[in-house]
């Protein structure tokens, strides 16, 4: 039976659309004289100004532009049918993976219509679980996000993490989970999770340096640093444990479970630095012990798994591509010799935990998942029978004390689902299961392999409609990442559906940067061998069309964040190939970008624009530098969030002032920005809203009826 969202989507199809390529008067955008010289290059930046949206001219302007988008996108037929049934589509509870600390489980859940998920507690699967913390409790409209929670391994408190608009930086409280109450503990500017000490007196947690006086939201934060907490004192008193510099990308710290050894891990592009902390007693841990390095002779990057009595298990890359499993004796200090487990095979290794007396490995084999057991001398000791073709998401969570282990799966057609495998019985059973309003049995998901320039063969998912018929007619939406090393695996999006619903086709493609076939997949596609990226996604373009999925004219693209640098790399270099595109959070300005926030810790992914051997591929492909007058570029759709400080939204507000400059045709360029939202956070009732308004956008742009 068709929901009521779905009948008025479908009876709006039907109807006369707004035709979007309408003239549009676009905000003035003064045009500074800025040159920069670059290695004897000059390149002129007539938008930097920008680059400070609190200032001069740019709040007007930045408001002007808001008004326009508002309007344009308002005025578009389908956008209220969309935006009801992407509600529909979008209001089905849906569980995060537990984890267990103190004898209990944990998990955070919702609703569907709630604006941030709610954190439970359960003494174990099937018991009746407790509401612990509702952020509705601190923030009814979602515009402060709250997460990140730790609890303490006594099971008596909880920490949290509170950030408006989502940002990277926030705050940690600490609440008594007995009572509800918080504690006067107040640590600022923490950027992830904390890792409570056993003797629940403390916490390690990971922030950047104090800001300097002058600096603003979008001033560089690349350092990172490790402090060791102590409630009940200041946060000024706090221990400083060491500092990394050096385009540290990011920072995070664990403890074994039985609290005598702390890790930190620090990720420098490809290269990852491994410390151990003998803490000696967990119940009187030694926080002054000195910080030792493990692995520390070779370059590569190495991820703990956990540690068992005094073995540290891990994954890295060292002397393996596509990872290995190796275990250190953590007495052996800075001397360890990493011993393989589970050696490199065809697959990818992509996540490993350890659970009960067992290795668990979870395998990308073709951008599916497959997960297999072994002991710890590295015996194969079965597998985990998935619900099908798909992927397994991170995290896998389990304990060495674990009689169980809790995973989820996803596919394009059905959303993430948490499972839990019994490690006596060997059998999985759902774990608070979603129910969707939507009927997959009409589509189906394939793969399929094609050609990129250079003859190497780039795997793409294409779902559709079962026997869509190959004529050339079909809306399609192309989307891929490429970057840092991660995998586009299959994934469910509650847009999926409703693009599906209007006929569209979706694809991912896997292209190289990202880590579908092990760090070769990355390294190709990174550096002065970025454009690999661009030109396998435009391959993809090129195979789709050529094989009738679809036509330029019918084909619209999207990227977020380095998808978004794709997107804007795609359609700058290859206008004519697109109907549409939609850029999400990325980084068009590949000369400054490590200026700001994080973007210095992308220098090994990109390189830097202050090396003449990096420059000429950056301003190659970098998306602001190679918009051209008079080109008729897609209808473009831009999408930023307000309190982003990982890619700050300058980034867009500069390349949308290009690109209208720029354009040569009457397709629209709009910018769109989300407001109390970041990088990775917008409350549920926003995401819909910038989805609803994307998809009408799409629609309108290719001629979806």
């Amino acid at each position: 039976m068709i929901d009521i969202s779905r009948r008025l989507l479908l009876a709006s199809m039907a109807l006369p659309g707004v035709v979007a390529a309408q003239s549009l008067t676009y905000p003035a955008a003064h045009r500074d004289s800025v040159v920069e010289d670059y290695h004897g290059t000059k390149v002129p930046d007539p938008y930097r100004w920008l680059e400070h949206p609190d200032r001069g001219r740019a709040p007007q302007y930045l408001e002007a532009q808001r008004g326009l988008t508002a309007t344009y996108l308002k005025g578009l037929a389908h956008r209220d049918p969309i935006h009801q049934r992407l509600t529909a589509l979008w209001a089905y509870a849906r569980t995060g993976v537990p984890w267990r600390e103190a004898g209990r489980v944990f998990y955070v859940s919702n609703t569907g219509a709630q604006a941030q998920s709610v954190l439970y507690a359960q003494q174990d699967a099937g018991d009746q679980p407790r509401a612990v913390l509702d952020p509705a409790t601190i923030s009814p409209d979602g515009a402060i996000a709250v997460g990140d929670y730790a609890v303490s391994p006594d099971g008596r408190l909880l920490a949290y993490r509170t950030a408006p608009g989502g940002a990277d930086l926030g705050q940690i409280r600490v609440r008594e989970m007995a009572t509800g109450r918080d504690l006067g503990d107040v640590v600022d500017s923490v950027l992830t999770s904390v890792c409570w000490t056993h003797d629940t007196r403390g916490f390690f947690y990971i922030r950047p340096p104090a800001p300097k006086p002058g600096d603003t939201q979008s001033s560089e934060r690349i350092d990172k640093q490790l402090f060791h907490h102590v409630l009940g004192q200041p946060h000024t008193k706090d221990r400083f444990i060491q500092e990394w510099t050096e385009s540290s990308r990011w920072l995070y710290c664990m403890l074994s479970e039985d609290g005598r050894y702390a890790l930190a891990v620090v990720e420098q592009g490809t290269e990852s630095a491994m410390y151990v902390m003998d803490l000696r007693d967990a119940k009187r841990p030694d926080v002054t012990a000195p910080l030792v390095r493990l692995l520390g002779d070779r370059a590569a990057f190495h991820t703990p798994i956990d540690i068992v009595g005094r073995t540290l298990y891990a994954r890295t890359n060292l002397d393996a591509p596509r990872n290995r499993v190796v275990a250190l004796d953590l007495a052996q200090g800075a001397s360890a010799k990493p011993r393989t487990v589970v050696p490199e095979s065809p697959d990818v290794i992509v996540d490993a935990i350890i659970a009960g007396d067992r290795i668990v490995v979870n395998y990308l084999a073709n951008v599916t998942s497959r997960v297999r057991f072994f002991a710890f001398d590295g015996t194969p000791s079965g597998e985990v029978a998935l619900p099908g073709v798909g992927a397994v998401g991170w995290p896998l969570s389990a304990r060495p004390s674990s009689r169980d282990l809790y995973y989820s799966f996803a596919s394009f057609l059905a959303p993430r689902t948490v499972y839990r495998y019994d490690l006596r019985r060997g059998t999985s059973a759902p774990f608070n299961p979603p129910r969707v309003p939507f009927d997959a049995n009409a589509y189906e998901t394939k793969q399929v392999f094609y050609l990129s320039k250079d003859g190497t063969r780039v795997p793409m998912f294409i779902t559709a409609a079962k026997g869509v018929k190959l004529d050339g007619t079909h809306p399609t939406m192309l989307t891929a990442y490429g970057g840092y090393g991660i995998s586009s695996d299959p994934h469910y999006e509650p847009d999926i559906p409703l693009w599906l619903e209007m006929g569209g086709i979706y694809v991912v493609a896997n292209i190289r940067g990202g880590g579908e076939y092990g760090e070769e997949w990355h390294r190709a596609g990174m550096l002065d061998r970025k454009q690999n990226s661009f030109d396998d996604f435009i391959a993809a373009a090129e195979n789709l069309i050529a094989e009738r999925y679809t036509t330029a004219s019918r084909l619209a693209i999207y990227g977020r964040s380095n998808g978004g640098l794709l997107v804007g790399a795609a359609m700058t270099q290859r206008p004519d190939l697109f109907a549409a595109a939609v850029a999400d959070a990325g980084h068009y300005d590949m000369l400054r970008y490590h200026k700001f926030t994080v973007g210095a810790g992308w220098i090994s992914e990109f390189g830097s624009p202050d090396d003449p051997k990096a420059f000429p591929h950056l301003r190659a492909y970098s998306p602001l530098h190679n918009v051209r007058a008079g080109t008729c570029y897609p209808a473009t759709l831009l999408l930023a969030a307000d309190h982003d400080d990982r890619v700050v939204p300058s980034h867009a507000y500069k390349f949308a002032a290009e690109l209208q400059a720029a354009q040569g045709c009457q397709r629209p360029v709009l910018l769109r920005v989300a407001v109390d939202a970041s990088h990775s956070y917008a409350s549920s009732e926003a995401r819909i809203a910038e989805r609803a308004d994307m998809w009408a956008f799409v629609a309108a742009q290719l001629g979806v009826r």
